[in-house]
């Protein structure tokens, strides 16, 4: 006969956290319970999970807001960033997730290097698109224009 209980955290077998499972005795009491891995599922337990999920979807709720405002604002942003080229219009070096970063941040976007997903620095002149991911459900392309650095 199956106990159930509340997983307290994620298992690749079992399933996730806040999971009601059923599982031997002896397992449950022997590794699940001394391991912290599950609580028995008495009401007072799934009622804290529940509430729980429910904080949990509400700041998961929140961050995708804000990933689509910031979205937004990349994605109406222009950037441009200036390049020393050379002979044939060939740039010395390659725009990076790093020089989109600090070009961005100039502007008050402050992002993380994971969130721009350039699959290799550029090395081109012209207007690329560049993905950026700022949340699971938000991923937007921002317009990027490298161009010839005038000398001042």
């Amino acid at each position: 006969m199956n106990i159930k209980v509340v997983l307290t955290e994620n298992d690749p077998k079992l399933g996730k956290r806040g999971d009601v499972v059923q599982v031997s005795p002896g397992y449950a009491q022997n590794f699940l319970f001394p391991h912290h891995k599950a609580k028995p599922a008495t009401p007072l337990n799934l009622k804290g999970f529940e509430q729980e999920k429910t904080r949990l979807e509400k700041e998961e709720a929140v961050r995708l807001e804000k990933a689509r405002a910031l979205g937004a604002r990349i994605s109406s942003a222009s950037l441009m960033i200036e390049v020393l080229v050379g002979e044939g219009e060939k740039m010395y070096g390659a725009v990076t997730s790093q020089d989109i970063i600090e070009t961005l941040s100039q502007q008050g976007i402050l992002l993380e290097k994971k969130d721009i997903h350039l699959e290799e620095p550029i090395k081109k002149l012209g207007i690329h698109q560049v993905p950026v991911k700022l949340h699971k459900d938000v991923l937007i392309q921002l317009k990027l224009s490298v161009a010839k650095k005038t000398s001042s």
